[in-house]
């Protein structure tokens, strides 16, 4: 699954990325493309406060490209 979370700005992508963990099963990996460069922070912080993992995080020019797999 993708979440494109382009154009939003704090604290709607990690608002987004809670929605899109909740409706998606147990070890699928969700993909998060975003422009505001406060997600990565965010995302950092919300993920160590869950059992989900991150499995790759890197800047792309402007967008910031994640992907998390949602753990049980």
């Amino acid at each position: 699954m993708h979440l494109d979370a382009r154009g939003l700005r704090c604290p709607l992508p990690l608002l987004k990325l809670k929605q899109a963990l909740h409706s998606l099963p147990v070890n699928d990996v969700l993909s998060v493309t975003t422009t505001d460069p406060v997600s990565q922070r965010d995302f950092i912080v919300f993920l160590k406060q869950t059992k989900h993992r991150l499995l790759l995080q890197e800047q792309r020019g402007d967008e910031y490209y994640f992907e998390i797999k949602k753990e049980g």
